[in-house]
């Protein structure tokens, strides 16, 4: 109407809020599917398991003589102890974070924990693993310290490695190896284009697998991608002595590899138990959360792992 003020806007509009979390990019959990070896028959509970390999006795290749006995064989074994050891981390919560956030807070930090318990237990297998004393070095090095920028990881790597375990019987996972690898070593390894390389016979026999960025299975080995895949920082600096360069460890094993051992009491498990901890302050505010694990991993046959190390022309190389 006239004479009347016009308002020409409202203090009303707000920028919106999704209320869907987000978290973190996150890598998978893998290294625990190669503990194929774990407590079946355990006789009590204890600081660790140990588990007992009987060895074969030689070939007898001669023949027995007909009025004479044989001379027995003694018996030998040998054992592999797995100690237990805690593992575990929390978060806690406020009454005044739980009251004014517009997100499930509780949700979110019980998805936080969870993550976490598997992203730790994983780093520790890892490092277990990576601990293994059959070790050899890309590009024809016998040392880590000797390594150079140029020495990435060939097929011939493998290939010698694949021998190594089926020279010394190893038992495949249903037909093949395992191995684990890093995303900047599977680059060096997928652009190889020598003839006896991973490209070419993916060429003609997979090359779906190529656009998608694919290993998959080459000679015998699985291989899976993982970016926890260990790496040696600032190791080698191709003269003999420590320097810059990176050396990344690709582990191939078969069969009984890995020992797995946890505490089957007060409700722990083979997996991190999720705990939610009493809360004990006056005005009952704090509230934790966190995860729990009693157990532990151990190589339990040297034989049955292998470790590749290599530099990567990607990696964090200055040398």
């Amino acid at each position: 109407m006239a004479g009347e003020t016009q308002l020409s806007s409202l203090s009303v509009d707000q920028v919106a809020f999704d209320r869907l979390a987000y978290f973190a990019l996150r890598s998978e959990l893998l290294f625990d599917q190669a503990a194929d070896v774990q407590p079946v028959a355990q006789a009590m509970p204890g600081t660790g398991v140990t588990f007992t390999i009987f060895s074969d006795i030689a070939a007898a290749t001669s023949t027995l003589n007909e009025v004479t006995d044989v001379t027995p064989t003694a018996l030998s074994d040998s054992q592999v102890t797995v100690t237990l050891a805690e593992y575990g981390n929390a978060v806690v919560t406020t009454a005044k974070l739980r009251g004014t956030a517009f997100l499930d807070v509780d949700s979110a930090a019980a998805n936080i924990i969870g993550y976490n318990a598997g992203d730790s237990i994983d780093q520790v297998v890892r490092d277990v693993l990576a601990a293994g004393t059959n070790v050899a070095y890309s590009g024809g090095k016998s040392t880590r310290v000797s390594m150079a920028v140029a020495d990435i990881l060939s097929a011939n790597d493998v290939r010698k490695q694949v021998a190594a375990l089926r020279g010394a019987n190893v038992a495949t996972f249903n037909g093949s190896y395992i191995g684990f690898i890093h995303p900047d070593v599977s680059y060096d390894f997928r652009s190889a284009t020598d003839a006896s390389a991973w490209r070419t016979p993916a060429n003609y026999v997979n090359p779906e697998g190529i656009y998608n960025g694919e290993i998959g299975l080459f000679e015998s080995v699985r291989f899976i991608e993982t970016p926890r895949g260990k790496v040696f920082t600032n190791v080698f600096n191709g003269a003999g002595a420590t320097g810059t360069g990176d050396s990344y460890a690709t582990l191939i094993m078969g069969r009984q590899a890995l020992a797995k051992a946890y505490s089957a009491q007060d409700g722990n498990g083979a997996v991190p138990k999720i705990v939610r901890g009493n809360v004990t302050d006056l005005l009952m505010r704090l509230q934790p959360l966190g995860w729990y694990w009693l157990g532990g991993y151990g190589r339990f046959r040297e034989a049955s792992l292998r470790r590749i190390e290599s530099a990567s022309s990607i990696g964090a190389n200055s040398v």
